[in-house]
């Protein structure tokens, strides 16, 4: 197969360098992608709790939640955060200005919550506003920066969501987001900040990605994720058709978050549970997920928990990943990692028919170099499947189901001792 390739694809060294040179949130927080879990997707704003008792915004459902987290080997694969989303929050603030939560749902408020997450070995996050109010309606925070950021430091906090919602003008929303920034550093307590500052700005003027590095850890470019083929796919081509723009703000510290992670929902096929992890990956995007996990189907706790694919996610390095090309309906996309080693991602587009043949050539892969003497091969995704050691003018044949994705890693050669090579070769 001739490979077209992406014009962003020439600039991917180029964005690496530029990438080294961003100064990220001074924070020494998100040196690899924040993973957790988040209330948003699956359960909305429900607050009737006498009906929905199970499912609505309380205490409850983070506690069980936190307990679900530890005692399924979540917590041990990487997923550290529990974290609230909107309609947390009482109607209004209290007599002395600060932010409460509902008194029935979260009767003993955010900070006995804070302290059982923790007693978990896990960090909490919770939602805010840029705006005078939340998306839902609830008190957001303008005016109340510094007074909010000490109350969620005091509560225990270990994130803030800041949502963009009712914000008034374009400026009032970029210094919205970078007082709550300076407010969070200042109270001395160690906060991720997870923005949504270019999603509500792009609107108006081009964002300034170099700035909103400095001041967030992550950041929400495009709109919310549905639990939808449809959904994902369009966040897969936002995110390929900007990647010029978005992919050299990427790194340690500050990441581009195309929201949440939604397998073990209902709307996604197994391939296509299989794409969004292994995109994620490649993009280097925080994996919160959005599901219940009391409830959890064996495959999707299988996939989310799967530590090849998280490693590539958590990769030191921190590079984010971006579509090498489009052609016949696959995408080639590729993600360098550390020890000189690349993941790539064939992703079948076509939603019709039988899995297709692609015929991968390997020296496509990080423009040559890695393996200009050979890589050992290694296929992480749908199953796992050593294809061993590979030349540089190799072509491997792969198969790929319709919205389905195969994951590789490859690891040069040359970082292998002779008498691995020779084991791998015969594998």
């Amino acid at each position: 197969m001739v490979m077209g390739v992406d014009k962003g694809a020439s600039l991917l060294w180029l964005s690496f360098l530029f990438m080294s040179g961003s100064r990220a949130l001074d924070n020494g927080l998100a040196l690899t992608p924040t993973m957790g879990w988040l209330h948003w997707e699956r359960f909305t704003c429900n607050t009737d709790c006498s009906k929905d008792p199970f499912n609505c915004i309380s205490e409850q459902l983070f506690m069980q939640m936190a307990d679900v987290m530890v005692a399924e080997g979540w917590k041990e694969a990487g997923y550290e955060f529990v974290c609230i989303d909107d309609c947390w929050l009482d109607s209004t603030r209290g007599k002395d200005g600060r932010l409460r939560p509902h008194p029935l749902r979260f009767p003993r408020g955010i900070r006995k919550l804070a302290d059982y997450v923790h007693s978990k070995g896990l960090k909490l996050g919770i939602y805010q506003d840029v705006g005078n109010l939340t998306c839902a309606g609830f008190p957001g925070s303008l005016g109340h920066y510094e007074e909010d950021a000490q109350t969620f430091a005091d509560w225990g906090i270990d994130l803030l969501k800041f949502d963009g919602c009712n914000f008034g003008t374009v400026e009032l929303l970029a210094e919205g987001y970078k007082n709550m920034s300076r407010a969070l550093n200042n109270t001395g307590k160690h906060i991720v900040y997870s923005c949504e500052w270019p999603l509500y700005e792009k609107d108006f003027q081009k964002p300034n990605y170099t700035e909103i590095r400095k001041y967030c850890n992550h950041w929400r470019n495009y709109g919310d994720v549905y639990d939808s083929w449809s959904s994902i796919k369009s966040i897969i081509d936002w995110t390929a058709d900007h990647q010029d723009l978005i992919v050299p703000a990427a790194g340690p510290g500050g990441w581009n978050d195309p929201d949440m992670l939604v397998i073990g929902d209902f709307g996604l096929s197994r391939d296509q549970q299989i794409t969004q992890m292994a995109l994620w990956a490649i993009m280097a995007a925080p994996l919160l997920m959005s599901n219940d996990l009391r409830m959890i189907d064996a495959q999707s706790k299988a996939l989310l928990q799967n530590r090849e694919v998280i490693a590539i996610n958590q990769d030191p390095l921190g590079f984010q990943g971006q579509r090498l090309y489009k052609m016949d309906e696959f995408e080639l996309w590729e993600r360098p990692l550390s020890n000189a080693s690349f993941a790539a991602a064939v992703v079948n587009r076509r939603e019709i028919g039988s899995p297709r043949a692609f015929r991968l050539q390997l020296f496509f892969i990080g423009g040559g170099s890695p393996c200009k003497k050979g890589c050992i091969v290694t296929q992480i995704l749908p199953f796992r499947n050593h294809l061993g050691w590979q030349k540089p003018d190799s072509v491997i044949p792969l198969s790929v189901n319709p919205t389905g994705t195969v994951l590789l890693k490859l690891l040069p050669s040359s970082k292998l001792s002779h008498n691995v090579l020779e084991y791998s070769s015969i594998l």
